[in-house]
């Protein structure tokens, strides 16, 4: 109970009662209440709308198939590659007995290595994406996980030839945002990574895996273990610069241990150049 209030008069009286009930949270329509919306009971409808709303968007612009281009969201541009190895030069010479500064010029010389990768997967996505987005078709259009890296350089090279790209982000504990290069109407925010990485394989014809962390190692594992177990189609698995894989993964030695088949091993290819990547895509 309540104390009831005084009024001057029983038209003030009804009118504030309705206002405040106008403004009361248990009048907000359902789907338009985000405190709702947040509560852990509404999960199952969270996890529905993160299906349905990219979905729905990649019919509308008429998305037939993807190319999914996975890598390490800290990869550089040849530009800032070069300006760290610049900027780590000069400190050597300045201090030349400086662990410190050695050791910032080997970071620069592996960040300019891995720069290379972002040159690969933005030519890749420039050639995939001028061969297969021909006269409005929207076959084979390269989707990213929609952060800077490799990311980047994929949506970047698509947006170079001014064709479309996907960029599906991801809510995450600090800063993110997506790189400037996704076509708006498909770039999309997500909360749940399940979600996310459904939608990476729903259309997928093709999976391209740069170098990267334990994300990267995530979404290639869940993305071969989908194939294996046949709940997806196969599709070609190309991993880009086989001196990184090698030393990151030792895929032989799962076969040698028997955890793995011998044939689970023709489930993914190498390559190191975008022509190369796009010959076996087009080879299957």
């Amino acid at each position: 109970m309540t104390d009831k209030r005084t009024f001057a008069s029983e038209e003030e009286e009804r009118r504030v009662l309705q206002d405040e009930l106008l403004h009361c949270p248990a009048y907000v329509t359902a789907y338009e209440d985000a405190a709702l919306m947040a509560r852990s009971e509404l999960r199952p409808v969270r996890l529905m709308l993160e299906l349905m709303k990219p979905e729905l968007a990649q019919a509308e612009n008429n998305i037939k198939s993807t190319i999914v281009v996975f890598g390490s969201a800290r990869t550089p541009t040849p530009e800032m590659a070069q300006q760290e190895a610049e900027a780590a030069e000069a400190l050597a010479r300045e201090n030349p007995d400086s662990p410190e500064a050695q050791a910032a010029l080997k970071r620069a010389a592996k960040r300019r290595e891995h720069a290379e990768y972002y040159r690969v997967a933005r030519e890749f996505a420039q050639l995939v994406s001028s061969r297969c987005q021909i006269d409005g078709t929207c076959e084979h259009v390269v989707v990213t996980g929609g952060g800077p890296g490799i990311m980047e350089a994929g949506n970047r090279g698509a947006y170079d030839v001014g064709a479309k790209s996907i960029g599906l982000n991801i809510k995450l504990p600090f800063e993110q945002a997506p790189n400037p290069y996704i076509t708006p109407q498909l770039c999309f925010d997500f909360r749940y990574f399940g979600l996310r990485k459904m939608h990476f394989l729903m259309r997928a014809k093709a999976l391209i895996a740069f170098p990267g962390g334990y994300g990267t190692l995530d979404e290639l594992f869940e993305a071969l273990t989908l194939i294996q177990t046949h709940k997806v189609e196969k599709i070609p698995v190309v991993l880009v610069g086989k001196a990184f894989w090698d030393r990151i993964v030792d895929f032989p030695a799962l076969a040698d241990e028997g955890v793995i088949s011998p044939e689970d091993l023709d489930l993914i290819a190498y390559a190191e150049d975008a022509e190369t990547i796009w010959n076996l895509i087009a080879a299957n």
